[in-house]
C-alpha cells in the first residue's frame, strides 16, 4: 500500500476529477443551484404540506443540496420519515443519497454500507436502471479505496445491465469510468479499448461535454504510453470543446497535466507556458481553487529549474490565496476571553459604585450594610478568582492544543503575529514508514479495532520522535512521516533519525511477539532521505505543519523500495551516517521522475560504536 503521492501525480488527480464529472450524470449527486436548495429548505421548514409532499421535499433537498453535511442531514430525515410510513421507494432513495453524501465527505466505509442497503432494496424493487446506478456508485467508492478487483466487478455488473436495457448514455458513462480506473492503474491499453467504445456513443448522442472528457482521457492514456503527439492532439481537442461549452474548470486541470507532462521531459518552455495559461484562465473566470493550484504548480516548476526566489514568490501567492492563517479561530477565542474578563471587571466596578451609594443613603443601617458589603466583597473576590482560574485553564488548554499540532516555535509565531512564514531548510532528514499488507487487513478487520491498533503503533512512534527531538509531520492512512533538522537546524539529525528508525523496528517486532492471536499484526518498511525542504503551515481552521520539496518525494521512494523490517536510505543520508552505522550498498534502482538512484540498507551501529 502507498497512500502518499506528490503534486506531480497529475494523472491520478485528473482521472479522479473526470470520473466525478461523469458520475454526476449517472447518480443523483449534489446540484449546483444553491438558491433552489435554500428555497426547498425554507418550504420544508414552513410545514405547509401533507406527508406525501413532505417525502418529496426531503427527497429533492437531499438529492440537490451542494453541501454534503446538509445533504446527509436531510437524507437521514428522509429515511426516518419513509420508514415511519413504510415507503420502500423513499427508503431506497434515503440510503442512496446518504451514500452519496458520505462519499462526498470522504467517509468511504459508511458510504458503502448505505449503498449496499440501497442495493438490497433495488433488488427487491426489481428496477434494473436503479440497480445499474447503484453498481456504478459502489464501483466508484472501491476506486477511491484502491480495491481493483471490486472496481472491475461492480462496473462490469453496471455495464451488463445498461447494455441489456439499451440505455446508451448510462452504458457509455459506465464504460468511460471503468476506462478511467484503468488509467489510474497505469494500464493505458485497456483504458483505450474502453474509451474507443464510449467515445463514438457520446459523439452519436451529440454529448459534447462527455466527448470532451473522453478525448481528454484518451490523451492521458496516450501520454502513459509515451505517444506524445497523440496525447497532445487529444487533450488539445478536448480543451477546444470545453472552451466552446464554457466549461473552464476542467480545462485548467488539463493544462496543469500538460505542464507536468512537459516538465517530466525537461521541456521547460512548454511546461511554463501551460502553467501560465492555466493561471490566466483561472484568473479570468474567477476559479479560485484552480488559481491556487496554478500558483503552486509554478512554484514547483521554478524550484525544479533552480530559481529559488521565483519559486518562493509563487509559493507565497499560493499560501496567501488559499491558506491564509489570519484570524485563526484559537486566537479569536483567546481574544474573546480577554474581552469577557474586562467586562466582568467593569461589571464589578459598577456594582461597587452602587454599593457606595447605598451606604451613603442608608446611614441608619450602616452596621448591617457593612456586613452586607463584606459578604459582597468576599463573594466578588471569590467570583474573580474562579473566573480567572477558568480563563487560565482555557488559555492553557488552547496552548496545549496548538502545541499538539504545531512545533513550539511555529505556535508562538502564530499566536504573536496571526500568521506563519514559510521557511526553507537546507538540510533536513525525512523518514517514511508503511505497514505491509495494510489494505488486506483493512478490508477484513473491524474498523474500530483497526483504528485502535493504528493508534497503538503511532503513539509509540510519537514517543520515539520526542525522545530524539525529531518532528512528527503527519500520518497518511497507515503511513507515518517525520523529519529531523527543523524547526531548529541541528547537525546530527540524520544519525538521530536512523537511531529512531531502529527503535521503530524493535517496537514493531516486540509488539508482534506480545500480541494475542486475535490482535492485528503488522510488518513495517522504512525509507529515509536527506536534503533541502520548504516548511510552513497550511489551512485556516484545521491548520497543520507540513513540508514540501523533492527531498520529501525521494524519501517516499526510499520507503517504497525498502523491504520488510529494513531501513532503506538514499546516498545523501548514507554520506552523513556512514561513519556511525554499518551500511550495505544495494545498487542503483530506477526511481520515478529521478532515474537511477543509489540505495543502502542500514544494518546497525559499527562495532566500534557498540560499546
Amino acid at each position: 500500500m502507498k497512500p502518499y503521492f506528490t503534486q506531480n501525480n497529475a494523472l491520478i488527480i485528473k482521472g479522479i476529477y473526470v470520473l466525478g464529472l461523469l458520475l454526476f450524470a449517472l447518480t443523483p449527486c449534489f446540484g449546483q443551484n444553491k438558491n433552489e436548495s435554500d428555497r426547498l429548505i425554507k418550504l420544508y421548514e414552513s410545514g405547509n404540506y401533507d406527508i406525501a409532499q413532505k417525502l418529496d421535499l426531503l427527497d429533492k433537498i437531499a438529492r440537490n443540496n451542494p453541501d454534503p453535511d446538509e445533504s446527509l442531514k436531510y437524507s437521514d430525515q428522509l429515511l426516518k420519515e419513509a420508514i415511519a410510513v413504510d415507503s420502500i421507494r423513499y427508503v431506497y432513495r434515503g440510503y442512496r443519497y446518504q451514500g452519496d453524501a458520505l462519499e462526498a465527505k470522504g467517509d468511504l466505509s459508511r458510504a458503502l454500507e448505505s449503498y449496499f442497503k440501497a442495493l438490497d432494496i433495488s433488488n427487491e424493487l426489481g428496477e434494473k436502471r436503479e440497480l445499474g446506478s447503484i453498481y456504478t456508485a459502489i464501483a466508484a467508492v472501491y476506486a477511491g479505496m484502491g480495491n481493483k478487483q471490486n472496481v472491475k466487478r461492480y462496473y462490469s455488473n453496471a455495464i451488463k445491465i445498461f447494455e441489456d436495457l439499451e440505455a446508451r448514455i448510462n452504458y457509455a458513462i459506465a464504460i468511460e469510468n471503468l476506462g478511467d480506473s484503468y488509467l489510474q492503474w497505469s494500464e493505458p491499453d485497456s483504458a483505450l479499448v474502453l474509451f474507443n467504445k464510449s467515445g463514438p456513443i457520446f459523439k452519436a448522442l451529440q454529448r459534447k461535454d462527455y466527448l470532451a472528457y473522453n478525448l481528454g482521457n484518451k490523451g492521458l492514456a496516450f501520454a502513459q504510453k509515451g505517444q506524445e503527439i497523440k496525447a497532445e492532439e487529444n487533450i488539445s481537442e478536448a480543451i477546444a470543446i470545453l472552451e466552446e461549452l464554457g466549461d473552464y474548470r476542467p480545462i485548467t486541470v488539463y493544462l496543469t497535466f500538460m505542464s507536468d507532462f512537459y516538465a517530466d521531459k525537461n521541456d521547460w518552455d512548454a511546461a511554463f507556458g501551460y502553467s501560465l495559461r492555466s493561471l490566466n484562465l483561472a484568473k479570468q473566470y474567477g476559479l479560485k481553487a484552480e488559481m491556487g493550484n496554478a500558483y503552486l504548480k509554478l512554484s514547483e516548476l521554478y524550484e525544479r529549474t533552480g530559481y529559488a526566489s521565483a519559486a518562493l514568490k509563487y509559493y507565497r501567492n499560493y499560501i496567501a490565496f488559499r491558506d491564509s492563517v489570519q484570524n485563526i479561530t484559537s486566537v479569536q477565542q483567546m481574544a474573546e476571553m480577554e474581552v469577557s474578563q474586562k467586562q466582568i471587571e467593569l461589571d464589578l466596578a459598577n456594582q461597587e459604585k452602587r454599593t457606595q451609594k447605598i451606604i451613603t443613603i442608608a446611614s441608619a443601617t450602616a452596621l448591617f450594610l457593612i456586613f452586607l458589603l463584606a459578604a459582597g466583597l468576599f463573594r466578588r473576590n471569590l467570583y474573580i478568582k474562579r473566573t480567572k482560574a477558568i480563563i487560565e485553564k482555557e488559555k492553557d488548554r488552547s496552548d496545549r492544543l496548538l502545541l499538539n499540532i504545531l512545533p513550539e516555535e511555529t505556535a508562538l509565531e502564530l499566536k504573536e503575529s496571526g500568521v506563519v512564514k514559510a521557511n526553507k531548510f537546507e538540510s533536513v532528514t525525512v523518514l517514511f514508514t508503511d505497514f505491509e499488507a495494510f489494505t488486506a487487513h483493512s478490508e477484513d478487520a473491524n474498523p474500530e479495532v483497526l483504528v485502535k491498533r493504528l493508534g497503538y503503533y503511532f503513539t509509540a512512534f510519537d514517543d520515539i520522535m520526542e525522545k530524539y527531538d525529531l518532528e512528527k509531520i503527519k500520518t497518511i492512512g497507515d503511513s507515518y512521516m517525520c523529519a529531523g533538522g527543523l524547526p531548529f537546524p541541528i547537525e546530527d539529525h540524520a544519525i538521530k533519525m536512523v537511531k529512531a528508525a531502529f527503535e521503530i523496528l524493535k517496537f514493531v517486532e516486540d509488539a508482534k511477539s506480545g500480541e494475542s492471536e486475535d490482535e492485528l499484526s503488522f510488518d513495517v518498511r522504512i525509507g529515509i532521505n536527506t536534503g533541502p525542504v520548504v516548511a510552513g503551515v497550511v489551512g485556516s481552521k484545521k491548520f497543520s505543519y507540513d513540508i514540501w520539496g523533492d527531498t520529501v518525494n525521494v524519501a517516499s521512494r526510499m520507503e517504497t523500495n525498502s523491504e520488510t523490517g529494513k531501513i532503506n536510505i538514499s546516498e545523501n543520508t548514507f554520506e552523513l551516517i556512514k561513519n556511525e552505522f554499518d551500511c550495505e550498498y544495494r545498487g542503483e534502482f530506477s526511481v520515478k521522475n529521478r532515474g537511477k538512484m543509489k540505495m543502502y540498507f542500514v544494518n546497525g551501529l559499527h562495532s566500534k560504536n557498540l560499546a
